[in-house]
C-alpha cells in the first residue's frame, strides 16, 4: 500500500489547568470533618466533585474551520463564517456571532488573544501586530481618528 501522509491542522485549546483539581480534592480534605459531624453533611462533597468536573470539562477548541465551546453540559461548533467580531471586556472574551448574540470563549483570556489569531487562518487580526487595515473592531469601540488632513463629518 502507499504511504499517506495526513497533515493536521493547526489547533489551539483554551482550558483552565488541570492543576486546579488539587484545589477542590483540599477542599474535599478540608470538608472531611464537616461531613461526618452532621446528618447528611456527605452532600458537602458535591461541591469539590462539581469544581473537578467543571475544570475537567469546560474549554475552548480553535481551529482553522471554527470555534467549539464545551461546557459543563453540552457544546457548541461555531464555524467561523458565524463569527461577525469579537468582544473584549476586563477579564473575558466572548465571539458576537452573526445574528448579534453573543457566546462566551471559557478560558480564553486577553493574553490568549494573538494564539487565536495565529489559529483562526487570518479571519481574526492579531492585536499585537498593532491596527491593520480592515481590521475587526469589537462593537461600542470608537472608530479611528481621521488621519492627518482628513476631516471628520462627526
Amino acid at each position: 500500500m502507499g504511504d499517506h501522509e495526513v497533515v493536521s491542522a493547526p489547533q489551539a485549546i483554551f482550558r483552565t489547568s488541570p492543576l486546579a483539581v488539587l484545589g477542590a480534592v483540599a477542599i474535599a480534605f478540608c470538608a472531611t470533618p464537616l461531613a461526618f459531624a452532621v446528618p447528611f453533611g456527605e452532600l458537602v462533597y458535591l461541591v469539590p466533585i462539581a469544581m473537578a468536573g467543571w475544570v475537567l470539562r469546560v474549554r475552548t477548541t480553535v481551529d482553522d474551520e471554527a470555534l467549539t465551546v464545551r461546557k459543563v453540559v453540552g457544546q457548541r461548533r461555531v464555524p467561523w463564517s458565524e463569527i461577525s467580531t469579537l468582544r473584549l471586556d476586563k477579564n473575558r472574551v466572548s465571539a458576537v456571532l452573526s445574528d448579534g448574540a453573543e457566546l462566551p470563549l471559557p478560558s480564553v483570556g486577553l493574553r490568549d488573544l494573538p494564539q487565536l489569531a495565529a489559529v483562526s487562518g487570518g479571519r481574526l487580526p492579531d492585536p499585537a501586530s498593532g491596527p491593520a487595515e480592515g481590521h475587526v473592531r469589537s462593537p461600542g469601540s470608537r472608530p479611528d481618528p481621521p488621519a492627518e488632513g482628513e476631516t471628520s463629518n462627526a
